[in-house]
């Protein structure tokens, strides 16, 4: 199982459909990915094209479930006594996950999303990107501590490896390069 790190950034929201009769809405978001939920900031009187400007990052653990790597954001509008559900946009990251997990990191930039109610009615579009970066564990380091590495600087560039019971090919690279470099 890999871990890594989902970046959001949430930018902006364009032509929401109000849930105020009188005056604008101060809409913000809820933004879930599994069982952790984040929120913005209250876009006050902004009403249906607010700005927000904001990142926001999530642990992921992958693989599993492929219904679970959602990220469901939830348009509300600030009230006095009781937030309004104005919608909400699903965008799946399993690909993202996928891709990011083999290649240390994956991105997709910032894209419109339909914003939906409840009736999945349309209304409205918000602009969110999504980055994922994978965690490099200590787990990976003590594959390399237990085996034997010998690394000789010859000439000061040139670098002669032997390995015993090595299990790790990428980590050595790795390693190599940051050497190297």
């Amino acid at each position: 199982m890999a871990i890594g790190f989902m970046k959001v950034q949430l930018v902006k929201a364009k032509g929401l459909r109000g849930t105020d009769i009188f005056g604008k809405m101060d809409p913000y978001v809820l933004i879930q990915y599994k069982n952790q939920e984040k929120r913005s900031t209250v876009a006050n009187g902004q009403g249906k094209n607010p700005v927000w400007n904001e990142k926001f990052i999530f642990k992921v653990e992958y693989p599993g479930s492929i219904n679970q790597h959602k990220l469901i954001l939830k348009i509300m509008d600030k009230d006095l006594y009781t937030d309004d559900f104005v919608g909400e946009a699903i965008i799946h990251v399993g690909d993202l996950l996928a891709q990011g997990v083999e290649n240390g990191g994956a991105e997709l930039p910032t894209l419109k999303y339909r914003v939906v109610r409840a009736n999945k009615s349309y209304c409205g579009e918000i602009d969110i990107g999504v980055t994922f970066t994978r965690k490099v564990y200590s787990s990976h380091l003590m594959t390399f501590v237990k085996c034997v590495v010998y690394i000789y600087l010859i000439n000061a560039n040139i670098l002669l490896i032997q390995t015993c019971i090595y299990k790790s090919h990428s980590l050595l690279n790795y390693i190599i390069h940051k050497v190297i470099n």
